[in-house]
């Protein structure tokens, strides 16, 4: 009988544990039992030194990592285009197999490259979607970015409602419609005190405040409210050249400009996908605007290269989407045909 060599194809398992400034590589070669232990630090050298050691042991490598913040992205993105396959472990899969195999919580950089070489020998890994090689990267800071914005104007928006309406002009809040409108920054910004407003005469204010509100429906008679409404607030009669004043200004005008930039943010991505099939249907179903497709998007990329709709959910991370189904499969799906994704094959194999 004749022995089969199956190191030859085998390839090189590669663990490695994220941090921000170093990387703790567990290395297992096959047809050697002996791990080989690296330290790389977060630095070019090093991972230029790291994909030279990797490269010269003449086989395919795997390597898997468990993503952490974005310290990854800098270490996975060399090592993808040095024709490395890229794999992801799962962090609650980690977690659960740190707890089954050492009996114990703690948590360690070296023990945890361990857990992730037994993960990927057992094959239990996911495919990793580099954004910058995959075209995504600008489209996810397009969507990040958006998000850091939009929870900036909403924290700040909260500290007007909270600090500023109340101490200087309280019963502004009820005229502020919407979120998204950038008129009742500037009036307040304007007449950050209902004393500057009722020191002017009623025809002379609105004449003043006009363009102030923008487009608006009865733009008179909302003036007029606002006119009289300030002849009887109880806001803090501040001088109109105060610090205090001042610095109500600063804010607003940092409101101002946080709407200034999601609107630009949002108009860049409809000028972006505005011929995007994928995009289109997305916006297309009830209760998807552009955000939320810019998003799934960005997270998902392309969204055909999930073979069956399940496959999308389990990236997601979704259980059952019709929540009428108890009976969940070994892989986290229930059999409901739900989100079908146009031009897939509907007939793939999850593995």
């Amino acid at each position: 009988m004749t022995d089969t060599n199956i190191t030859q194809t085998a390839p090189v398992l590669v663990a490695i544990d994220i941090s921000k400034a170093r990387h703790e590589v567990l290395i297992a070669v096959p047809g050697k039992k002996r791990r080989r232990r690296l330290t790389v630090l977060n630095q070019l050298e090093d991972v230029n030194r790291l994909i030279a050691t990797l490269s010269d042991y003449g086989c395919p490598v795997r390597v898997a990592f468990e993503a952490t913040g974005n310290y990854h992205r800098a270490l996975a993105y060399p090592l993808a285009a040095a024709g490395f396959e890229m794999k992801l472990v799962s962090s609650v899969a980690l977690a659960r197999t740190r707890e089954a195999l050492h009996n114990s919580w703690d948590k360690n950089d070296p023990k945890d490259a361990q857990v992730i070489l037994h993960m990927m020998e057992i094959g239990n890994e996911q495919f990793y979607h580099d954004p910058l090689m995959r075209g995504t990267n600008d489209i996810q800071e397009l969507s990040k970015t958006h998000d850091i914005v939009s929870k900036s104007k909403t924290e700040l928006w909260h500290r007007i409602l909270t600090h500023y309406l109340p101490l200087y002009f309280p019963e502004a809040d009820r005229f502020h419609r919407s979120s998204r409108s950038d008129w009742f920054f500037a009036f307040l910004e304007r007449y950050p005190s209902p004393h500057l407003i009722s020191a002017m005469g009623k025809e002379e204010f609105i004449a003043d405040a006009w363009t102030v509100v923008g487009r608006r429906v009865s733009k008179e008679r909302l003036l007029a409210d606002i006119y009289e409404t300030a002849k009887t607030s109880v806001g803090l009669p501040v001088d109109a050249d105060s610090d205090a004043l001042r610095m109500f200004r600063l804010v607003l005008a940092e409101g101002r400009g946080l709407i200034a930039q999601r609107n630009e943010i949002e108009n860049r991505s409809i000028a972006l996908f505005k011929d995007d099939t994928d995009y289109q249907l997305l916006t297309s179903i009830p209760g998807i605007g552009p955000i939320n497709a810019l998003t799934i998007l960005a997270e998902a990329g392309d969204l055909r290269r999930f073979g069956h709709h399940r496959q999308f959910l389990k990236f997601c991370g979704m259980p059952c989407p019709t929540g009428d189904c108890k009976a969940i499969c070994r892989k986290g799906f229930c059999d409901h045909p739900a989100l079908h994704i146009p031009g897939a094959n509907q007939t793939v194999k999850i593995r």
